[in-house]
């Protein structure tokens, strides 16, 4: 009988070691590691699970750079435009996508809402659902495909059996962590098991040029859970988020090897399943019959997709002795500069008050951009006087109080002009090249020339 062989590794990071000791050495954590059965039987690669494969198994051989083939490999179109911005046009043959997200949070649904819509033999795995689940589910979502195939299955031998019977054109995928295979001995979702099942996935996705998509459960510090080593592995990483008190959804791209990971994708949860949202705008600026002071709306970009995204502020004063600052979807740090500013270059005597800034929509955002509709909001609510709603403003803010150029700043004029906004902030350091828009182009330099354009 085989000796049992066992090592030990971080929770955390993953890192391996020989021995037990209280601090990883590597992510500087204590008490993440743990000892894990790792013995291993005898293996070649993922097609010891079944008969040869009948598709063809791309050949590695070196060749030189100018004899590789440059011209872009036909994509999978997900039938999402959404999905198919974040990812940069739809899946990539042969690529391994990760998606993370809360529980509850609809990871599920829109991988199984794209399988039904794909025009494409797909393979979905669960590994949390029965077959009966997944069906009252899909009849919910009101999609009915012969293209898409369900199995419940947690062995990758018998997994990849399937899949060499059936031959999908796509694979998902669903939970990462709920997959074991033989090879391995410790148990399902165990640091070894993860890294195991995931490597002989991206083996059979690049041999056989088949996109596999995974599901990922998320930690409490909202980090996907398993090894770093993971993200490090698959080819995109896709972050689905959003507050399940909100029906909005917003999936973003940590990290993607064939596109932009600055994209963002928007869905609406209706009891049908995930609607896209093509127009953003409208549902980031909440509707109102009258005027309010404290909010502005700020024209920002994420990607290559313009957004009008609403500010709201509250200044009173403060009832203790150490003034609140609270912010909602922007960086706490910068709105105490901002205040700062405010305090210095503009002579607001803003030390005594509370300030609570929101952004509404439950997005958050890090494009410094909004800093100028972030101090309007502020000033706003201060004063107590409302800014005029198709006034808009496209800014950062310097530490001297100065107003600072933006990029892309034509497509922010662009859409607030599209959504009817009479009058957009900027720099008046931008260069701005197209000058025949019907908006007012407020060119402006430092806060004072802000206040008493709004103000008087």
């Amino acid at each position: 009988m085989a000796k049992t062989k066992t090592t030990f590794f971080c929770q955390n990071c993953g890192a391996q070691y020989a021995k037990w000791q209280g601090q990883c050495t590597s992510c500087k954590e204590w008490n993440t590691i743990v000892e894990e059965v790792v013995q291993k039987a005898s293996k070649n690669d993922w097609k010891d699970a079944g008969s040869n494969t009948s598709k063809e198994r791309r050949a590695s051989k070196p060749l030189k750079i100018s004899e590789i083939d440059s011209s872009q490999e036909a994509r999978y179109n997900t039938d999402d435009g959404e999905l198919n911005r974040v990812l940069g046009g739809g899946l990539v043959p042969g690529s391994l996508t990760l998606l993370g997200g809360e529980p509850g949070i609809g990871k599920s649904t829109l991988l199984l809402q794209i399988s039904l819509k794909l025009p494409y033999k797909t393979l979905y795995v669960s590994g949390e659902e029965s077959q009966k689940q997944i069906k009252m589910r899909a009849e919910r979502i009101h999609s009915k495909t012969d293209n898409c195939l369900i199995l419940t299955e947690t062995k990758t031998q018998n997994i990849f059996r399937q899949i060499e019977e059936t031959e999908p054109d796509i694979v998902i995928i669903d939970s990462i962590q709920t997959l074991h295979s033989d090879y391995i001995e410790s148990s399902a979702g165990s640091i070894s098991q993860i890294r195991e099942c995931t490597t002989e996935l991206i083996k059979f996705a690049k041999e056989t040029a088949t996109p596999v998509i995974l599901i990922g459960h998320i930690t409490k510090d909202g980090n996907i859970a398993g090894p770093k080593i993971l993200e490090h592995m698959v080819d995109t990483v896709l972050q689905f988020e959003g507050d399940r008190n909100h029906v909005y959804r917003i999936l973003r791209a940590l990290k993607n090897r064939f596109g932009s990971t600055s994209e963002l994708g928007i869905y609406e949860m209706l009891g049908s399943g995930l609607r896209e949202v093509s127009n953003p705008s409208e549902i980031l600026i909440s509707k109102k019959e009258e005027e309010l002071s404290g909010t502005a709306i700020a024209a920002t970009v994420e990607g290559m997709r313009p957004l009008m995204i609403e500010i709201q502020a509250l200044v009173s004063t403060a009832v203790y002795g150490t003034p609140q600052r609270s912010a909602t979807g922007y960086n706490l740090k910068r709105l105490n500069m901002l205040l700062a500013v405010l305090e210095k270059r503009a002579g607001f005597r803003l030390g005594a008050k509370d300030v609570f800034l929101n952004i509404t929509g439950g997005i958050s955002v890090d494009d410094p951009a909004i800093d100028l509709a972030v101090v309007g909001a502020i000033l706003s609510s201060n004063e107590d006087i409302p800014i005029a709603k198709d006034f808009c403003f496209a800014a950062e803010v310097g530490l001297a109080g100065e107003i600072r150029p933006i990029t892309k700043v034509e497509q922010r004029i662009q859409e607030a002009e599209k959504l009817g906004f009479s009058t957009i902030f900027v720099s008046k350091y931008n260069k701005i090249s197209n000058r025949n828009n019907t908006i007012n182009i407020q060119l402006v330099g430092k806060i004072e020339d802000v206040v008493e354009y709004l103000f008087g």
